[in-house]
């Protein structure tokens, strides 16, 4: 058996070779975040598990100097699966588990089980590498939608883009779970600025089951969406989704609180990593110069004049928020000329960003290994 701080060291390098790798640090606080997701022999098993699901059977092999029986094996992957540490999928009457990246992922998936003291363990982390691991790729996890009346009805949508139309088109099970950033900054006594929204974050399909089977949120309807994207749009929250076609969540989002959007607003140029599809533009002669605009960005893409506001196209992110409150109708949402089309699914995101940080070499032979390993002809097949 590893010693425990062996095998948190390995247990970071290990996890720092996912897609959104996990980021060494000169204080040590990763393994602060690690020892609350993982017990000593839980990280033992955690190292030998993979980004694709695999069976009780094959991972009991690779196990087998650990001296678990299958059935004690069973019980800490469903344990490491109930804290969210891991990822575990019933199909049948078999079981499958997987490793997660801290986010989008692990982080979340503490919703229910929260501490005041891994908050302030997360916010350090994220300050002092993970944010930066995140956003140095060039590839974010998640891409901006405009809400939804901002787009005039003349103007042209793309399907993807089209908040209304995705969620009519996703299939049930849909579900709905607390912010887990907002949850994380009460702790720490710094409520947020925007909203008091608090039952927030939307989720859809396999990952919604995968929430309420597990306590961590509860289904509702379609109808049930349309009324918080309402709330959330008149507190001046931006739509986040993950970055491809496939709808797996919506977040929405305030730039004070979110380990999401936070780290891009800081940036001199968001659209580095939001690669969206529209800007704002104001009309100069029918913009009374009331400011509304202004207070409504939350990416500080709107600069003050001594009238008429300048859109900073730098900034900008096309999430409509500036549009839906101008009470002379001055800023209207325009379709970029270069089309930005997200992955097709979330397993082409991550390709994409291992071969932007590793190499095309490095993730062709990865893909083999999984072929022949994990079948993942199977997977590719269900997405």
């Amino acid at each position: 058996m590893i010693q425990n701080n062996d095998i948190y060291s390995k247990l970071r390098e290990y996890l720092d070779k996912l897609p959104i790798g996990f980021p060494s640090t000169e204080s040590g606080v990763e393994f602060r975040v690690l020892k609350y997701l993982f017990n000593p022999i839980e990280a033992e098993i955690a190292v030998r598990l993979t980004s694709l699901p695999a069976t009780i059977k094959h991972i009991h092999r690779k196990c087998k100097k650990l001296g678990l029986s299958k059935a004690e094996l069973k019980r800490h992957l469903d344990n490491m699966d109930m804290k969210g540490s891991i990822y575990g999928i019933k199909k049948g009457k078999k079981n499958y588990y997987k490793n997660k990246i801290l986010i989008l992922g692990m982080f979340e998936y503490q919703v229910n089980r929260l501490t005041k003291e891994f908050m302030d363990d997360m916010v350090h982390y994220l300050n002092e590498a993970f944010a930066k691991e995140m956003t140095s790729i060039g590839i974010y996890q998640s891409r901006i939608i405009p809400v939804e009346k901002s787009v005039p009805h003349e103007n042209f949508i793309y399907n993807y883009d089209n908040v209304r139309h995705l969620i009519r088109k996703v299939k049930y099970p849909i579900a709905v779970a607390n912010c887990i950033c907002r949850i994380g900054y009460d702790k720490l006594g710094q409520s947020c600025k925007q909203t008091d929204l608090r039952e927030s974050c939307l989720i859809f399909g396999n990952t919604a089951r995968h929430y309420i089977n597990h306590g961590r949120a509860r289904g509702i309807s379609k109808e049930k969406v349309f009324e918080i994207l309402k709330a959330a749009e008149n507190d001046g929250l931006i739509l986040q989704l993950g970055n491809s076609k496939q709808l797996q969540f919506i977040c929405n989002c305030c730039s004070c609180c979110c380990e999401g959007l936070r780290p891009v607003a800081s940036l001199a140029s968001p659209l580095e990593l939001y690669k969206t599809n529209y800007y704002a533009e104001i009309d100069s002669k029918l913009c009374v110069g009331c400011k509304i605009c202004i207070e409504r960005c939350q990416i500080n893409a709107l600069i003050s004049n001594e009238k008429v506001p300048t859109v900073d196209l730098k900034r900008c992110i096309g999430c409509g928020l500036c549009v839906t409150t101008c009470p002379k109708k001055a800023i209207r949402l325009k379709r970029k000329e270069k089309k930005y089309k997200p992955p097709r699914n979330t397993l082409g995101l991550y390709l994409s960003i291992m071969s932007r940080k590793f190499g095309r070499m490095s993730v062709i032979k990865t893909v083999l290994k999984l072929i022949f390993s994990m079948k993942l002809y199977y997977i590719l097949k269900k997405n």
